[in-house]
């Protein structure tokens, strides 16, 4: 269900009643046995990959059940059952405190060994201050 949808048109030529998974009924159409929807009329219950996240919740390890299409087909997006839904996982302490060790890395600099409140580029390893100084030969 995961395949890519480039090239292929999504664009019916008329909506119809489509049954969904909780008995109700709504208008779209059926794409090879996935319901698809047009912007703005997704019946409730499904939702984006953001929306999720919005939310604080994932997929679940579910497959996507329907498709949201707008602009005549050209932009679509996945659409999840919320009822299948799960909570996103909250990270441990020891992960946030190696997330902050990282972060602190990349916010080290390599000549001066100070830590910046921006994220230092990988390019040349050097804070802004470094930068402006000539270096030494």
């Amino acid at each position: 269900m995961r395949a890519s949808l480039d090239g292929l048109s999504l664009h019916p030529a008329k909506s119809q009643w489509v049954e969904l998974w909780n008995g109700k009924q709504a208008l779209g159409w059926d794409y090879y046995g996935t319901p698809v929807f047009r912007f703005r009329w997704a019946p409730a219950g499904l939702a984006t990959r953001r929306q999720l996240r919005a939310m604080r919740m994932s997929p679940g390890g579910h497959e996507p059940y329907a498709l949201l299409v707008w602009r005549k087909g050209k932009r679509w997006a996945w659409l999840y059952r919320l009822d299948l839904a799960k909570p996103c996982r909250v990270p441990s302490p020891a992960q946030l405190n190696a997330l902050d060790k990282a972060m602190e890395a990349r916010r080290r600099c390599q000549l001066c060994r100070t830590v910046t409140d921006y994220c230092i580029p990988t390019s040349d390893g050097r804070c802004h201050a470094c930068m402006k100084s000539p270096v030494p030969a």
